[in-house]
């Protein structure tokens, strides 16, 4: 008779608890099969090159940009996570050289000085990099490199408000001082990113 109630007990439980946890797994792996992690990552990466040529259109920059940071390993010997970032995104004007090969994998530690400003103040702005008046936080020589005459870079933040990237606007050609409301839409724009980058 006691054999009998418990059979019936577990059998009870099987089927009222454990049977619901099993639909339940079984539904939630199917869910994830559904979901195309190929197709999700096309669509976004095309939304946020859409956005960078937008920027570009709306800057006339010659150049448009996108870093984000990442894990690029550890230190040896205590094991910590290497900080780094790289360039994602990359549009450029016609005769304008491209940067993006060149930064892939760079230690934070390389722009401390210009990270650090971003971390706190969310924008760098650089009308002209000959004017010695002007703090270039450690940018000059990139400058100089890339033939950049006047930069505008600001944080991208995640929904969060965790800094995530860098959004960079170049002009090679000439010389530009963008306007306070042009500097706060392309804060607006940066935002927009962020969010975009996150869901990512």
């Amino acid at each position: 008779m006691e054999l009998n109630l418990t059979v019936a007990l577990v059998s009870s439980l099987l089927t009222a608890v454990i049977g619901p946890i099993a639909v339940h797994i079984v539904k939630e792996r199917l869910e994830k099969r559904k979901k195309d992690v190929l197709k999700e990552s096309i669509e976004n990466n095309t939304l946020i090159t859409n956005k960078v040529e937008e920027i570009k259109e709306l800057t006339k920059a010659d150049r448009v940009w996108i870093t984000q940071f990442h894990n690029g390993g550890t230190f040896y010997p205590t094991g910590k996570s290497i900080q780094k970032f790289s360039m994602f995104y990359e549009t450029v004007s016609q005769g304008t050289d491209s940067i993006q090969s060149s930064f892939q994998q760079i230690p934070i530690s390389l722009f401390s000085k210009s990270i650090n400003h971003l971390l706190t103040d969310d924008i760098i702005a650089i009308p002209n990099f000959k004017d010695e008046t002007i703090a270039t936080y450690g940018l000059k020589y990139v400058a100089e490199e890339s033939g950049c005459k006047s930069a505008y870079i600001f944080a991208i933040r995640s929904i969060e408000g965790k800094f995530i990237g860098i959004l960079g606007i170049d002009y090679v050609k000439h010389k530009v001082n963008l306007s306070i409301d042009k500097i706060n839409e392309l804060l607006v724009e940066a935002t927009t990113i962020g969010g975009v980058i996150n869901k990512h």
